[in-house]
């Protein structure tokens, strides 16, 4: 297992910890993924997350990149050879070794390998029907990055930039359900906020599944006040089985649920761009004559790549743009306007490239500002307003942060020309890392941990934190190395104690703010 130490004995952390080190957590982050290792990817947690999941394996593939450039690369060819033959990357590759019991909706229930066969869904391997957030692109492009030499020598990007290209493709073309150039997503698992409250008003038009037809696996690993509730579950099995009942031939189902997503269409942009550098790296190996391939092939294409990503961005700005919000909203397809709840998503699009001046910074206005937080009543970015009617520090996707999300908005800010407001966020993150034993997510004003724990993309966007190697947004500076990681990790560490310590003393008086 090339790249890992081996395996030591786990040791829960703890938030008394103040003292632990870069070379600390970055030992603990290792073996978090080595453990989540199953032979070919990475699961995102051993109980509750027991397959691979696709934007999972994407933020995963950025933080192995760090320990084994190799695995790295092996993480997302495991999960583009379950590819389907229209293009999409399908959300779950399940794992055959894993009871059908163990998780839900299992293989049984979406049935691709017959149900999907129309739309080329793979005979030797069950998947889901739906996809994730096309974040493989740019996942790609940084692992070659960690080690160009042993990526040109497998022939990485030139294997899977075929497959990426077919993956945006899918998406530009059978997903444009509302006309316009955007992404539409067809269900809440799609744009990986599950439970967000933007998904409400156009769920509330889907009859749910009788409950008596499905058993919750989730919430055998995990409290009911942290999950979605059962009348939500069960339209997402009704909006899955619908979609399956349909052989996931998008120009056939009816897809009640049709929804723009800002998030979705930020990241199809950012992996745009890094499609457009993998068409331009593979170029020589392609068509090796530069007269050539100034007319012709790979490098051709990374000019249609960025021309799309444009095009992107000017119907994301027209679509999804409400500058009274001070940030982008989803729109509802089938209803025909913008869904009024202030979710991170509405914040991702800090990650494109040329969005308007006026945009930029408004957003950055909104990510300090009363509904976000981010520096003043937040320590981290919480996925949904802080002043929203749902708001809740616990529960999915509801109002708890990620370090997916924030991970992106703190690339967002270096690329803005925003590097001491990136460090404050990162320092912040390192620091929730170690003292939430790496939760899933956690309480964006103390950082107390959530969901499952040792979750693998928290480690493995916690080596990326940790590693400041040179594939670094414009605007990015190294801010001390690793005598600067220790100081930020211990500085950090203090800060989440103390504000967990507040907190704690705020639940005992009832004085608790929601």
């Amino acid at each position: 297992m090339e790249g890992f130490p081996p395996v030591q004995p786990y040791v829960p952390a703890q938030r008394s910890t103040a003292g632990v080190t870069a070379r600390e957590l970055r030992h603990a982050a290792r073996q978090v993924l080595l453990r989540n290792w199953t032979g070919a990817s990475t699961v995102p947690s051993q109980g509750l997350y027991p397959h691979q999941w696709s934007w999972d394996s994407a933020f995963i593939a950025i933080g192995l990149r760090h320990v084994s450039a190799v695995r790295a690369q092996r993480e997302l060819e495991t999960l583009l050879a379950a590819q389907w033959g229209d293009g999409r990357v399908p959300h779950i590759v399940f794992n055959p070794s894993v009871p059908l019991g163990a998780y839900f909706p299992s293989p049984d229930f979406w049935r691709s390998s017959t149900a999907g066969a129309a739309a080329g869904a793979p005979k030797t391997v069950e998947t889901s029907g739906i996809v994730q957030p096309p974040v493989h692109a740019l996942a790609a492009w940084l692992v070659h990055r960690a080690d160009p030499a042993a990526s040109r020598r497998r022939g990485f990007l030139r294997r899977l930039y075929p497959k990426l290209a077919a993956w945006h493709r899918y998406l530009t073309e059978h997903r444009d359900l509302g006309g316009h150039g955007l992404v539409s997503v067809v269900h809440p698992w799609e744009p990986g906020m599950d439970n967000s409250p933007c998904w409400d008003a156009p769920l509330s038009r889907v009859e749910p599944a009788d409950p008596a037809s499905f058993r919750r696996c989730d919430l055998d690993h995990g409290c009911p006040d942290d999950r979605p509730t059962d009348l939500d579950y069960g339209r997402y099995v009704r909006l899955a089985a619908d979609y399956r009942d349909h052989g996931y031939r998008d120009a056939e189902a009816s897809h009640p649920f049709a929804v723009e997503d800002p998030g979705v269409n930020a990241l199809l942009i950012a992996s745009e761009y890094a499609l457009a550098d993998i068409a331009d790296e593979i170029a020589p190996e392609v068509v090796p004559d530069p007269v050539a391939a100034a007319r012709s092939g790979p490098r051709t294409e990374a000019d249609r790549h960025r021309a799309r990503a444009r095009r992107l961005t000017t119907a994301l700005v027209a679509r999804l743009w409400d500058a009274g919000a001070g940030q982008f909203l989803c729109r509802d397809v089938r209803a025909g306007g913008l869904i009024r709840e202030r979710s991170v998503a509405g914040l991702l699009p800090l990650i494109v490239r040329g969005l308007p001046r006026d945009v930029v910074d408004t957003l950055l206005h909104t990510l300090g500002g009363a509904h976000f937080g981010l520096g003043d009543s937040a320590r981290l970015v919480p996925s949904y307003d802080l002043r929203g009617p749902v708001f809740d520090t616990r529960r999915y996707w509801r109002g708890p942060a990620w370090f997916n999300v924030n991970w992106l908005l703190e690339r967002g800010l270096r690329h803005h020309g925003h590097p001491k407001r990136a460090a404050a966020l990162r320092a912040t993150m390192l620091a929730a890392a170690a003292t939430s034993d790496f939760a899933e997510y956690v309480d964006p004003r103390t950082c107390a941990g959530h969901g499952t724990r040792q979750f693998s993309w928290t480690a493995a966007l916690t080596l990326d934190l940790l590693a400041r190697t040179a594939a670094r947004p414009a605007g990015e500076r190294d801010t001390g190395g690793r005598a600067g990681d220790r100081a930020a990790v211990r500085a950090g560490v203090r800060a989440a104690v103390r504000a967990g310590a507040r907190a704690e003393v705020r639940v005992r008086d009832g004085r608790a703010a929601h």
